[in-house]
Protein backbone atom coordinates (compact mmCIF):
# COMPACT_ATOMS: atom_id res chain seq x y z
CA UNK A 1 0.00 0.00 0.00
CA UNK A 2 2.93 2.52 0.83
CA UNK A 3 4.75 1.37 -2.45
CA UNK A 4 1.13 2.28 -4.49
CA UNK A 5 0.78 5.64 -2.45
CA UNK A 6 4.36 6.53 -3.60
CA UNK A 7 3.96 5.06 -6.95
CA UNK A 8 0.88 7.84 -7.65
CA UNK A 9 2.61 10.70 -5.70
CA UNK A 10 5.16 10.29 -8.04
CA UNK A 11 2.96 10.04 -10.81
CA UNK A 12 1.01 13.25 -9.79
CA UNK A 13 4.43 15.02 -9.72
CA UNK A 14 5.41 13.99 -13.48
CA UNK A 15 2.04 15.35 -14.60
CA UNK A 16 2.34 18.27 -12.60
CA UNK A 17 5.94 18.95 -14.52
CA UNK A 18 4.71 18.55 -17.97
CA UNK A 19 1.77 20.77 -17.27
CA UNK A 20 4.13 23.70 -16.33
CA UNK A 21 6.39 23.06 -19.61
CA UNK A 22 2.86 23.62 -21.23
CA UNK A 23 3.02 27.38 -22.64
CA UNK A 24 -0.16 29.67 -21.41
CA UNK A 25 -2.07 30.59 -24.01
CA UNK A 26 -2.29 33.96 -23.98
CA UNK A 27 -6.15 34.35 -25.35
CA UNK A 28 -7.15 38.17 -24.71
CA UNK A 29 -5.71 41.25 -22.95
CA UNK A 30 -7.82 44.09 -21.29
CA UNK A 31 -6.50 47.53 -21.85
CA UNK A 32 -7.65 50.43 -19.58
CA UNK A 33 -5.72 53.87 -20.38
CA UNK A 34 -6.72 56.04 -17.51
CA UNK A 35 -5.46 59.08 -15.18
CA UNK A 36 -5.62 56.85 -12.02
CA UNK A 37 -9.53 57.72 -10.76
CA UNK A 38 -12.25 56.03 -11.61
CA UNK A 39 -15.58 55.50 -10.37
CA UNK A 40 -17.17 53.22 -7.96
CA UNK A 41 -19.48 51.98 -10.36
CA UNK A 42 -17.07 51.29 -12.98
CA UNK A 43 -14.68 49.27 -10.81
CA UNK A 44 -18.10 47.81 -9.83
CA UNK A 45 -18.72 46.53 -13.54
CA UNK A 46 -15.41 45.98 -14.59
CA UNK A 47 -14.29 43.62 -11.49
CA UNK A 48 -18.04 41.98 -11.19
CA UNK A 49 -17.81 40.74 -15.15
CA UNK A 50 -19.43 37.44 -15.25
CA UNK A 51 -16.19 35.30 -16.52
CA UNK A 52 -16.67 32.40 -19.08
CA UNK A 53 -15.74 29.12 -18.32
CA UNK A 54 -12.04 27.88 -19.15
CA UNK A 55 -10.40 31.50 -20.00
CA UNK A 56 -7.34 31.73 -19.44
CA UNK A 57 -6.24 32.25 -15.68
CA UNK A 58 -3.46 34.60 -15.71
CA UNK A 59 -4.89 36.58 -12.82
CA UNK A 60 -6.53 34.41 -10.67
CA UNK A 61 -8.95 37.19 -9.26
CA UNK A 62 -10.16 38.28 -12.59
CA UNK A 63 -9.31 35.40 -14.99
CA UNK A 64 -7.86 36.84 -17.52
CA UNK A 65 -4.66 39.59 -18.28
CA UNK A 66 -5.06 43.21 -17.62
CA UNK A 67 -2.97 46.22 -18.34
CA UNK A 68 -3.46 50.07 -17.32
CA UNK A 69 -1.13 52.75 -18.25
CA UNK A 70 -1.18 55.47 -15.63
CA UNK A 71 -0.94 58.91 -16.71
CA UNK A 72 -0.38 58.46 -20.17
CA UNK A 73 -2.22 60.63 -23.09
CA UNK A 74 -4.89 58.44 -24.82
CA UNK A 75 -3.29 57.26 -27.71
CA UNK A 76 0.18 56.65 -26.11
CA UNK A 77 -1.77 54.38 -23.52
CA UNK A 78 -3.68 52.51 -26.00
CA UNK A 79 0.41 51.95 -27.76
CA UNK A 80 1.73 50.43 -24.77
CA UNK A 81 -0.91 48.27 -24.50
CA UNK A 82 -0.59 47.00 -28.56
CA UNK A 83 2.92 46.72 -27.39
CA UNK A 84 1.92 44.65 -24.45
CA UNK A 85 -0.51 42.61 -26.49
CA UNK A 86 1.92 42.08 -29.64
CA UNK A 87 4.98 41.51 -28.02
CA UNK A 88 3.47 38.97 -25.15
CA UNK A 89 1.65 37.41 -28.63
CA UNK A 90 -1.90 37.68 -27.19
CA UNK A 91 -5.30 36.66 -29.44
CA UNK A 92 -7.36 39.75 -29.34
CA UNK A 93 -7.20 42.70 -27.16
CA UNK A 94 -10.31 44.56 -25.13
CA UNK A 95 -9.94 48.03 -24.91
CA UNK A 96 -12.14 49.78 -22.02
CA UNK A 97 -11.98 52.91 -21.16
CA UNK A 98 -11.91 54.41 -17.54
CA UNK A 99 -15.15 56.10 -17.58
CA UNK A 100 -17.24 53.52 -19.98
CA UNK A 101 -19.08 51.47 -17.80
CA UNK A 102 -19.79 47.71 -19.16
CA UNK A 103 -22.69 45.60 -18.67
CA UNK A 104 -22.59 42.66 -16.46
CA UNK A 105 -22.33 40.05 -19.54
CA UNK A 106 -20.30 41.60 -21.89
CA UNK A 107 -17.07 39.34 -21.53
CA UNK A 108 -19.74 36.58 -22.12
CA UNK A 109 -21.11 38.30 -25.37
CA UNK A 110 -17.50 39.39 -26.44
CA UNK A 111 -16.10 35.27 -25.75
CA UNK A 112 -18.94 34.35 -28.43
CA UNK A 113 -16.98 36.68 -30.90
CA UNK A 114 -13.72 35.29 -29.67
CA UNK A 115 -14.64 31.77 -30.27
CA UNK A 116 -16.37 32.09 -33.52
CA UNK A 117 -13.42 34.54 -34.90
CA UNK A 118 -15.60 35.91 -37.26
CA UNK A 119 -15.47 39.36 -36.96
CA UNK A 120 -11.93 40.79 -36.39
CA UNK A 121 -13.33 43.84 -34.26
CA UNK A 122 -16.33 44.11 -32.66
CA UNK A 123 -17.40 47.19 -30.79
CA UNK A 124 -19.85 47.68 -27.57
CA UNK A 125 -22.85 50.71 -27.68
CA UNK A 126 -22.25 53.87 -25.67
CA UNK A 127 -23.21 57.60 -26.47
CA UNK A 128 -21.67 61.13 -25.86
CA UNK A 129 -21.33 62.93 -22.78
CA UNK A 130 -23.74 65.24 -23.36
CA UNK A 131 -27.26 66.46 -24.10
CA UNK A 132 -29.05 65.37 -26.32
CA UNK A 133 -26.38 62.61 -25.99
CA UNK A 134 -25.48 60.64 -29.40
CA UNK A 135 -24.66 57.07 -30.36
CA UNK A 136 -20.80 56.92 -30.96
CA UNK A 137 -21.65 54.97 -34.33
CA UNK A 138 -20.23 56.42 -37.44
CA UNK A 139 -20.78 56.05 -41.51
CA UNK A 140 -18.58 58.43 -43.01
CA UNK A 141 -16.96 61.73 -41.73
CA UNK A 142 -18.18 64.93 -41.19
CA UNK A 143 -22.01 63.94 -41.51
CA UNK A 144 -22.48 63.22 -37.49
CA UNK A 145 -23.35 59.57 -36.07
CA UNK A 146 -25.50 57.21 -37.40
CA UNK A 147 -28.57 56.35 -35.35
CA UNK A 148 -31.08 54.16 -37.62
CA UNK A 149 -30.75 51.66 -35.56
CA UNK A 150 -33.00 49.42 -33.05
CA UNK A 151 -31.88 48.08 -29.16
CA UNK A 152 -30.48 44.76 -30.00
CA UNK A 153 -29.41 45.33 -33.57
CA UNK A 154 -26.18 44.30 -35.14
CA UNK A 155 -24.75 47.86 -36.73
CA UNK A 156 -21.46 47.56 -39.35
CA UNK A 157 -19.64 51.01 -39.39
CA UNK A 158 -16.53 52.64 -40.24
CA UNK A 159 -15.94 54.56 -37.22
CA UNK A 160 -16.17 53.14 -33.82
CA UNK A 161 -14.92 54.16 -30.42
CA UNK A 162 -12.31 52.73 -28.16
CA UNK A 163 -14.02 52.75 -24.88
CA UNK A 164 -15.61 49.22 -25.31
CA UNK A 165 -13.76 47.82 -28.39
CA UNK A 166 -12.14 44.23 -29.21
CA UNK A 167 -9.90 43.50 -31.82
CA UNK A 168 -8.60 40.74 -33.38
CA UNK A 169 -4.07 41.70 -32.46
CA UNK A 170 -3.66 40.14 -36.32
CA UNK A 171 -4.84 43.55 -37.74
CA UNK A 172 -2.89 45.33 -34.42
CA UNK A 173 0.53 42.70 -35.62
CA UNK A 174 0.44 44.26 -39.05
CA UNK A 175 0.26 48.02 -38.23
CA UNK A 176 2.71 46.76 -35.41
CA UNK A 177 5.41 46.21 -37.75
CA UNK A 178 4.54 49.05 -40.30
CA UNK A 179 4.55 51.78 -37.63
CA UNK A 180 7.38 53.99 -36.39
CA UNK A 181 9.07 53.55 -33.36
CA UNK A 182 9.27 56.43 -30.44
CA UNK A 183 9.73 56.71 -26.98
CA UNK A 184 7.12 57.97 -24.51
CA UNK A 185 7.33 60.10 -21.25
CA UNK A 186 8.90 56.93 -19.09
CA UNK A 187 11.53 56.24 -21.55
CA UNK A 188 9.63 52.86 -23.26
CA UNK A 189 9.83 52.44 -27.02
CA UNK A 190 6.84 51.62 -28.36
CA UNK A 191 5.45 52.41 -31.83
CA UNK A 192 2.79 54.59 -33.14
CA UNK A 193 -0.44 52.47 -34.15
CA UNK A 194 -2.23 55.00 -32.49
CA UNK A 195 -2.10 58.44 -33.39
CA UNK A 196 -4.39 62.07 -32.04
CA UNK A 197 -4.13 63.45 -34.98
CA UNK A 198 -3.13 67.23 -34.40
CA UNK A 199 -1.65 69.73 -37.70
CA UNK A 200 -1.29 73.31 -38.78
CA UNK A 201 -0.07 74.24 -41.95
CA UNK A 202 0.31 77.23 -44.12
CA UNK A 203 -0.86 77.28 -47.71
CA UNK A 204 0.69 79.29 -49.77
CA UNK A 205 -2.55 79.44 -52.42
CA UNK A 206 -4.77 80.77 -49.55
CA UNK A 207 -2.19 82.57 -47.70
CA UNK A 208 -3.63 81.33 -44.67
CA UNK A 209 -3.34 78.73 -41.95
CA UNK A 210 -4.88 75.54 -41.85
CA UNK A 211 -5.38 73.22 -38.68
CA UNK A 212 -7.01 69.34 -38.46
CA UNK A 213 -7.63 67.76 -35.21
CA UNK A 214 -9.49 64.71 -34.58
CA UNK A 215 -9.49 61.54 -32.39
CA UNK A 216 -7.25 58.52 -32.27
CA UNK A 217 -9.82 55.98 -32.41
CA UNK A 218 -11.42 57.27 -35.42
CA UNK A 219 -7.89 57.91 -36.90
CA UNK A 220 -7.28 54.36 -36.41
CA UNK A 221 -10.66 53.21 -38.04
CA UNK A 222 -9.13 54.86 -40.70
CA UNK A 223 -5.64 53.70 -41.21
CA UNK A 224 -6.92 49.97 -40.60
CA UNK A 225 -8.76 50.55 -43.98
CA UNK A 226 -7.15 52.74 -46.36
CA UNK A 227 -4.19 50.24 -45.53
CA UNK A 228 -6.37 46.95 -46.18
CA UNK A 229 -5.30 45.48 -42.60
CA UNK A 230 -8.63 43.34 -42.53
CA UNK A 231 -7.79 42.33 -45.77
CA UNK A 232 -3.93 41.51 -45.22
CA UNK A 233 -4.88 39.71 -41.79
CA UNK A 234 -6.88 37.19 -43.41
CA UNK A 235 -10.44 38.92 -43.29
CA UNK A 236 -10.65 39.67 -47.45
CA UNK A 237 -14.68 39.49 -46.94
CA UNK A 238 -15.14 41.59 -44.48
CA UNK A 239 -12.35 43.89 -46.09
CA UNK A 240 -14.59 44.43 -48.80
CA UNK A 241 -17.49 45.72 -46.83
CA UNK A 242 -18.14 49.90 -46.79
CA UNK A 243 -18.67 49.90 -42.98
CA UNK A 244 -16.10 46.81 -41.89
CA UNK A 245 -16.49 47.18 -38.63
CA UNK A 246 -19.14 45.62 -36.00
CA UNK A 247 -21.38 47.33 -33.34
CA UNK A 248 -23.35 45.36 -31.15
CA UNK A 249 -25.69 47.10 -29.46
CA UNK A 250 -26.78 44.63 -26.90
CA UNK A 251 -23.04 45.14 -25.05
CA UNK A 252 -25.04 48.61 -24.59
CA UNK A 253 -22.30 50.93 -21.90
CA UNK A 254 -22.83 53.76 -19.52
CA UNK A 255 -20.63 56.69 -20.45
CA UNK A 256 -20.01 58.27 -16.62
CA UNK A 257 -18.59 61.26 -16.02
CA UNK A 258 -15.85 61.09 -13.35
CA UNK A 259 -16.65 63.86 -10.78
CA UNK A 260 -20.63 63.92 -10.55
CA UNK A 261 -20.88 60.34 -11.31
CA UNK A 262 -24.02 61.04 -14.26
CA UNK A 263 -24.45 58.55 -16.64
CA UNK A 264 -25.46 59.11 -20.55
CA UNK A 265 -27.79 58.47 -21.45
Amino acid sequence: MKKEKQGIQQERITINQNQSKKPIRNRILVGTPTLGIIRAEWAQARFGQTIPCNWTAANLTLGLSSNMPLGYLTAEAQNIIVDVAVTQDFQWVLFVEDDTVLPIDAFIRFNEYMKSEEYPVVSGLYFLKCTPSEPLIYRGRGNSCYSKFKPGDLVWADGVPTGCLLIHTSLLKIMYAESEEYVVSSGQKIRRVFETPAKVWFDPETGGFNAQSGTSDLNWCDKVIKGNVLGRAGWKTIAKKKYPFLVDTNIFCKHIDLTTGRLWP
